[in-house]
């Protein structure tokens, strides 16, 4: 055995037995400083940084390995997983189904090419590609969650929670088949197991917390729905904007039970979340603790309330705008030439969502919208020229400065038109009429057929008929426009 090989062997022990890829990755560096051309090197290598959540290096080393040897199916293989984890499925796509083809056996490039193929919305070849994983290993927890995603994505919701099902039997102690199962229960309207399986949030939960710079212990005891009247109860949005605004509409019900809640959350919320009933103040992520007696987080409200579809609290509306500033941008709006009805547009949301590539509309999509007579349109889209829409749109994007803000504006505007974005939430949680443009498969909290929320009365929604339709949403939407802008 050469010297390389016996060093090699080491690196494969500190992988593998050790649990240590980082030192793994240092011995194969060692190698390679003496011998560049060491294939085995760059695919360890490109194995341990994967292990290490070194994503973009190890696509580097592994294509380091096909430059020596291109058919190498474990270089493909560590290739397709990294691409699959960079979100660039196309490419994960050819190097998965290369080595799956090279090595029929291999059950994780089969798996991996099924999680490529379904973020490519090719739903068909995907389950084959994930069955024939399974097929290989039934006993595989992540093959049966990834099963669980496809069909998810598929509409197929009472085939995915049995899938996920199968996952969380043969893996117990995985929270995040726990929490996709839950997600999957409350997309098909089964609150109660929904809510209970977002119990399984609680380690992401424990995470957000220390990055906001305090760890769990420092909050005190969690709230569990014990008796709460003239107690302190701090609440922590460890989620989205989005979700922040959705599950404020909680605090007046824990107001009415005789709590006083404390709100930690984004600061660009704290002037429009201020004045939701019963809430006695905000702080922002890091700042000193208040007094307080508990905590819990806002995602867990609607457990502790024993949520239904049918009680729902405040689906009309939980918030108010400033009506100095309501005011304000009616007077800088103006009424529209001719009296038009003036429409808002928000066609995407943030680009690091996990699933922005299908939920955000391309602006070319908008075209029937904007054809539409006697309108005029706004634009509430951050960071975007209107000049990309093609006609004369008002920008308004760059004159909020926080939500409290956008949503006085959207007491100037007649109607938006928005995708799945936080600009939904806020105009349903004022009761403004939005319109919200949805994928085929889209958030839980929209369910999969309806074309009306049971959290926002003033929400009508437009759904693709098949993955990546937008024409078909906007073609719904602008002949809709045509009978008015209400909900």
């Amino acid at each position: 055995m050469s010297d390389s090989a016996a060093t090699l062997n080491q690196a494969i022990a500190l992988m593998e037995e050790s649990g240590d890829p980082a030192s793994a990755s240092v011995v194969c560096r060692q190698i390679l400083a003496r011998d560049l051309n060491f294939l085995p090197a760059w695919i360890v290598l490109a194995a341990a940084l994967l292990a290490a959540g070194q994503t973009a290096a190890a696509l580097a080393a592994a294509d380091a390995a096909l430059a020596l040897a291109p058919a190498s199916t474990p270089a493909l293989f560590i290739r397709g997983t990294a691409l699959n984890l960079l979100r660039r499925p196309e490419e994960a796509a050819a190097a998965l189904a290369r080595a799956s083809e090279d090595a029929p056996n291999h059950a994780g490039a089969w798996l991996n090419l099924g999680i490529a193929l379904t973020a490519l919305d090719r739903h068909e070849e995907a389950e084959a590609a994930i069955r024939r994983a399974l097929a290989l290993n039934p006993d595989a927890a992540p093959a049966w969650a990834s099963l669980g995603a496809l069909l998810v994505q598929a509409l197929r919701i009472a085939e995915a929670l049995a899938a996920y099902d199968n996952s969380v039997r043969l893996d117990p102690e995985a929270a995040a088949f726990r929490h996709d199962r839950a997600l999957t229960h409350l997309r098909a309207g089964n609150f109660a197991a929904g809510w209970e399986g977002l119990r399984s949030r609680k380690p992401e939960e424990e995470r957000v917390l220390a990055r906001m710079g305090v760890h769990g212990a420092e909050w005190g005891p969690e709230w569990d729905g014990e008796e709460i009247a003239g107690r302190t109860l701090l609440l922590c949005a460890t989620q989205g904007l989005g979700d922040a605004i959705q599950f404020a509409r909680y605090i007046p019900l824990l107001a009415r039970a005789g709590a006083r809640t404390v709100l930690c959350c984004h600061p660009s919320l704290h002037r429009l979340l201020s004045g939701v009933e019963g809430l006695a103040a905000t702080i922002a992520p890091g700042d000193p603790l208040p007094p307080h007696d508990g905590w819990a987080s806002l995602m867990s409200l609607p457990r502790l309330f024993a949520t239904t579809a049918r009680t729902i609290p405040f689906a009309a509306g939980y918030l108010a705008a400033d009506p100095v500033r309501v005011a304000a941008w009616r007077a800088h709006l103006g009424p529209g030439p001719g009296r038009k009805r003036t429409i808002g547009l928000v066609w995407a949301g943030n680009p690091d969502h996990v699933n922005d590539a299908r939920r955000s509309m391309p602006p070319a999509a908008l075209a029937p919208i904007l054809a539409a007579p006697g309108l005029r349109f706004a634009s509430l889209q951050p960071g975007a020229d209107p000049a990309w829409l093609g006609i004369p749109v008002l920008d308004l994007a760059q004159r909020p400065t926080d939500f409290a803000e956008t949503a006085a504006a959207l007491f100037a505007l007649d109607l938006l038109i928005t995708v799945d974005t936080a600009s939904a939430h806020l105009a349903g949680a004022l009761g403004r009429p939005a319109w919200v443009a949805l994928p085929y498969a889209p958030d839980w909290r929209w369910q999969t057929a309806r074309s009306d929320s049971p959290w926002y009365a003033s929400l009508r929604l437009f759904r693709q008929p098949r993955p990546g339709d937008w024409a078909s949403v906007a073609a719904a939407i602008s002949a809709s426009l045509a009978t008015g802008p209400a909900a």
